[in-house]
C-alpha cells in the first residue's frame, strides 16, 4: 500500500512556440511556426489531446492487478525496456525495478534520470540497487495498460488546454489553477465516466493516459522539459527513455537539459511520448513545464470499449 501520498495537481508548460496569437490546437492538423515571437506574440491557450484508459481496482470484479495495489516511497528505474514495440508502446522489463533514483542530480541539485548523469556536467551521481517492493504484476498485465483491451479498460480523449502565462512564454495546465480540476479536487479527467468514481473517493482513480506529439530540435533553445508527480511516468524521445519515474509512488521530480540527447540534430523533427499512469489513491499529481517547440499529431486511437 502507499502510504505517503501527496495531493496532486496537472500542469504542463511550454515555453518558446513561436506561434501567432490567439488560441491553438495541437489536435487539429496545424503546423508551428519555428520563428521566435515576443511573449505576446504567442497563442493564450493551447491544446493538446490526450488518451485516457480507465481500470478497475484489484479488489473490484473485473479489477485489473496493477491498480490499487504496490507502492513505493519513491519513484523506481527499470521496470520497462530502454526501446518500444513496434506499435510506439513501452514493454515491460522488470516487476521490481532498481530503486536510488533520488541520488542522482544535476549541477541545480534537481534530479534526473539515472542514465544521463554525468560528472563531467558537474552531476551528482548515486548508485542505483535491487527494489524490494513489487510494482508490476507480469508482463501480461503491463501490456493493457496503454492498450484498448476488451473487458480490461475503457477509452476516450480528452483535451488538455494550455494557459500561456501574461509576459512569458510559458504555458500551464495545473489542477490547482484549472477550475475544472479545482472542482474535482486534481487532474481527475474521466470523473464520472468510463466505469465511474471509485469507492467511496468520489472520483475515478486508476487510468493511465498517453498524449503523442512532435518536435523540431533547435539546439540553441537550451530547451528543458522538467516534470513532478505520480504516479509512474515514462517520456520517450525518438523512442529512447529521457524520463522514467516507475512505480505507484510519492510525488517525485526530474529535469531534463534536451541537449544532453547526443543523438539529436539541430533542425530535425522528433516525436515525444509521454505514458503517464494514476494507479492508487489518494491524489493525482502531474506536472510538466518546458521549452520544447511541440507540433502537433494525431491523439492515440480510443475506441471507447465497453464494460
Amino acid at each position: 500500500m502507499k502510504t505517503r501520498r501527496t495531493s496532486k495537481g496537472l500542469l504542463l508548460s511550454l515555453a518558446g512556440l513561436g506561434l501567432a496569437a490567439g488560441v491553438y490546437d495541437f489536435s487539429a492538423g496545424h503546423t508551428a511556426r519555428a520563428d521566435a515571437a515576443a511573449p505576446d506574440a504567442l497563442p493564450d491557450v493551447l491544446t493538446f489531446t490526450a488518451t485516457i484508459r480507465d481500470f478497475k481496482a484489484a479488489g473490484e470484479s473485473g479489477g485489473h492487478a496493477d491498480f490499487e495495489s504496490y507502492g513505493n516511497p519513491d519513484a523506481v528505474m527499470g521496470l520497462v525496456q530502454d526501446t518500444l514495440d513496434s506499435e510506439g508502446k513501452p514493454v515491460f522489463k522488470d516487476s521490481y525495478g532498481k530503486s536510488g533514483c533520488a541520488g542522482f542530480k544535476n549541477a541545480a541539485g534537481q534530479r534526473i534520470m539515472p542514465s544521463l548523469a554525468s560528472t563531467a556536467a558537474g552531476d551528482t551521481v548515486g548508485t542505483l540497487a535491487a527494489n524490494t517492493a513489487k510494482q508490476i504484476t507480469s508482463a501480461a498485465s503491463f501490456a493493457q495498460w496503454y492498450r484498448d483491451t476488451s473487458g480490461v479498460n475503457t477509452s476516450k480523449t480528452v483535451p488538455l488546454k494550455l494557459q500561456r502565462v501574461a509576459g512569458t512564454k510559458n504555458y500551464v495546465f495545473d489542477s490547482a489553477t484549472d477550475p475544472a480540476c479545482v472542482a474535482s479536487g486534481g487532474f481527475f479527467p474521466i470523473n464520472g465516466d468510463l466505469y465511474g468514481n471509485y469507492a467511496s473517493t468520489g472520483k475515478n482513480f486508476h487510468f493511465t493516459t498517453e498524449v503523442t506529439t512532435n518536435f523540431v530540435y533547435t539546439k540553441a533553445d537550451n530547451a528543458v522539459f522538467n516534470f513532478t508527480g505520480d504516479d509512474d511516468l515514462w517520456v520517450f524521445i525518438d523512442g529512447k527513455p529521457v524520463r522514467a519515474l516507475g512505480g505507484p509512488h510519492a510525488n517525485q521530480a526530474q529535469s531534463l537539459q534536451v541537449n544532453r540527447l547526443a543523438w539529436l540534430e539541430d533542425g530535425k523533427q522528433y516525436t515525444l511520448k509521454i505514458f503517464h499512469a494514476e494507479r492508487h489513491t489518494t491524489g493525482s499529481n502531474f506536472k510538466i513545464d518546458t521549452t520544447i517547440r511541440f507540433q502537433p499529431v494525431q491523439a492515440a486511437a480510443a475506441s471507447a470499449l465497453a464494460d
